[in-house]
């Protein structure tokens, strides 16, 4: 990746297990045996919605347009 992302480490319940925000361009991280999905968001997103470790995420189909 060319610039900065936040990454989110989600287990089989959606549950947040690690939380990177600011992740620097061409960084790997440590791999978390209990994540299922990491979801990779704009820098930012993190701090701004307040998305930690321990809390619950949920996924919806976008509106159709």
């Amino acid at each position: 990746m060319r610039f900065p992302i936040d990454a989110v480490f989600l287990d089989r319940q959606g549950r947040v297990i690690r939380a990177l925000a600011e992740l620097r361009p061409w960084r790997a991280t440590r791999f978390h045996l209990h994540a299922d999905q990491v979801v990779e968001l704009p820098a930012g997103t993190l701090s701004r919605t307040g998305t930690r470790e321990g809390d619950q995420l949920a996924f919806e189909p976008a509106a159709a347009v």
